[in-house]
């Protein structure tokens, strides 16, 4: 008889099928953003949301403000630095932000051979929401995850992922096909184990979208003092369950929140709108001038004028 048809698979049988599938959808992705984006920095497709990201050096970090955003890269490797909390993802892990965050991110890997190749999709709350309701929940939405995360990228997710990207090559599909797709991917990080942290910011009632509402008020009312009071009522929290919650979704207090987004917001007035220091300062609150000076170089390492010239001459003609 023979013995090996009888032979039960391997319990690693099905892991080596999914690293094969993730190398040979790796390497078509690679393909795609190679042709889509030829030199570094960032482009905007054509499909919503999507964005595709190059970077052949590993320069000192840049920073922004992360919107709720689907990240992953098929080369090179990235750090992402939130608060004083620090998220390394490379080809093999994808991250996921279910809030604004400002942030500093550094590309750690890449080289004019085999440049850092990324992608990333904006995450609508309001398609979360819908979704999640059609999705058995495993678990409860009182606890507050943090509001980034990264976690192993599985053959389903980059799959989904891949047949958005697949888009580009043939643009009149993308009005039929990438909600569709978009749906699927969607679906594929909600399932996850990523995805508790993305279904309780959306999910109206749980502790993380009651933050999300104070994050909110902060981010739109930058010029004014932050008031605490303001920001339990809103959250209809205590101040003591505000500022615990808070820091749990975002690495940070309210006050350092709103110190970061302010520095975010005066540096790129400055550098889009051609705004001088004083009056990026007063434009997000500032009324000392040499504390805003203080607190900017502090963050960005130079001072505000000297930032921004750098920021300048590093741009591309």
């Amino acid at each position: 008889m023979d013995t090996a048809a009888l032979t039960p698979p391997r319990q690693n049988d099905s892991s080596t099928m999914e690293n094969a599938a993730l190398i040979r959808q790796r390497e078509e992705l690679t393909g795609i953003l190679q042709r889509h984006c030829p030199d570094d920095g960032a482009v905007e497709t054509v499909i919503p949301g999507l964005r595709l990201f190059r970077g052949s050096t590993t320069d000192a970090p840049t920073c922004a403000i992360m919107a709720s955003v689907f990240a992953m890269m098929v080369q090179g490797a990235k750090r992402i630095t939130v608060g004083d909390e620090v998220y390394d993802y490379d080809c093999q892990h994808c991250l996921i932000s279910s809030v604004d965050l400002p942030m500093f991110s550094r590309i750690t890997c890449a080289s004019a051979s085999e440049p850092y190749l990324g992608l990333g999709l904006i995450l609508d709350p309001l398609k979360i929401n819908e979704l999640s309701a059609a999705i058995p929940k495993n678990r409860a939405l009182d606890a507050v995850d943090r509001g980034i995360a990264v976690g192993t990228i599985s053959a389903d997710i980059q799959g989904a992922a891949l047949r958005l990207a697949r888009l580009l090559d043939t643009p009149a599909d993308i009005a039929v096909l990438a909600p569709i797709i978009e749906r699927e991917l969607l679906y594929r990080l909600l399932t996850s184990p990523l995805g508790s942290r993305l279904r309780q910011a959306a999910a109206a009632g749980s502790h993380s979208h009651q933050i999300v509402r104070a994050i909110d008020w902060l981010k739109t009312n930058l010029d004014q003092p932050i008031s605490i009071d303001r920001l339990a009522s809103l959250s209809n929290m205590s101040k003591s369950s505000l500022h615990h919650h808070f820091k749990a979704l975002t690495a940070m207090t309210p006050l350092q929140y709103q110190k970061q987004m302010r520095l975010h917001e005066a540096r790129r007035l400055m550098l889009v709108s051609d705004a001088d220091a004083a009056s990026a300062a007063h434009h997000v609150g500032y009324e000392s001038p040499s504390q805003f000076n203080r607190e900017y170089r502090r963050m960005f390492g130079t001072p505000p004028g000297r930032d921004v010239a750098q920021l300048r001459q590093s741009q591309p003609a």
